[in-house]
């Protein structure tokens, strides 16, 4: 094989200086939206608001972790990306434990609240997946980063059509049924990352020099 300058260290991945940079903007956006939907969800008594803060906060540890293994060997990045899958699991089962607490108590949210803040979080998350869209089909660690993204989006949307719920019933069964289906959807995309990155293991494992 031919080397040039610009050959990359076996093992290692040649990063991309935008894809970097789209991490870094993801990681604020992410940060920034955590706060503002805990503050929401505090305020409205929100599941579905409860869970797109915290899978707020999950993304922006998942860009973080992201950022620092970019450069590394594929190992490494299939390590994070499982890191990663077995957190968005932990996200899953908590939503559904705080939905089966709000089916308990039975207080309805404030749908107004649910409603604009919904509004704000989806269009952040769908200017971060826009970004994110062309790196989606890449390893485990890339993949991984692109469905938190889509999963976003996705829950926003959901979370105003629950406001629309709670506001024309006026009962708190359109709230628990987003939280559930956006558990729903955590838990599926921590399935496919997991099964991607141990077959990356798996793969390195058999390719010991390129780990």
């Amino acid at each position: 094989m031919s080397e040039s300058c610009c050959a990359v260290p076996e093992g290692k991945q040649a990063v991309n200086p935008r894809y970097r940079r789209v991490l870094w903007i993801a990681l604020a956006v992410n940060a920034a939206m955590f706060g503002v939907e805990i503050a929401g969800s505090l305020a409205s008594g929100s599941v579905s608001l409860l869970a797109d803060g915290v899978d707020f906060a999950g993304d922006a540890s998942n860009y973080a972790l992201s950022l620092a293994v970019l450069s590394m060997g594929l190992a490494w990045r299939s390590r994070a990306a499982l890191v990663k899958g077995f957190c968005m699991a932990a996200y899953g089962v908590f939503v559904l434990g705080a939905a089966a607490y709000a089916a308990w108590s039975g207080v309805p949210p404030e749908p107004l609240i649910m409603g604009a803040i919904g509004l704000l979080a989806l269009a952040a998350n769908v200017g971060v997946a826009a970004l994110l869209y062309t790196y989606r089909t890449g390893d485990a660690n890339m993949r991984s980063v692109w469905l938190c993204s889509r999963n976003d989006a996705i829950g926003n949307v959901a979370v105003m059509l629950a406001a629309l719920g709670v506001l024309g019933t006026g009962m708190v069964w359109p709230d628990l049924a987003v939280a559930i289906i956006m558990a729903a959807l955590g838990l599926s995309a921590a399935r496919n990352v997991i099964a991607q990155a141990r077959a990356e293991l798996a793969l390195g494992k058999s390719l010991p020099n390129r780990a």
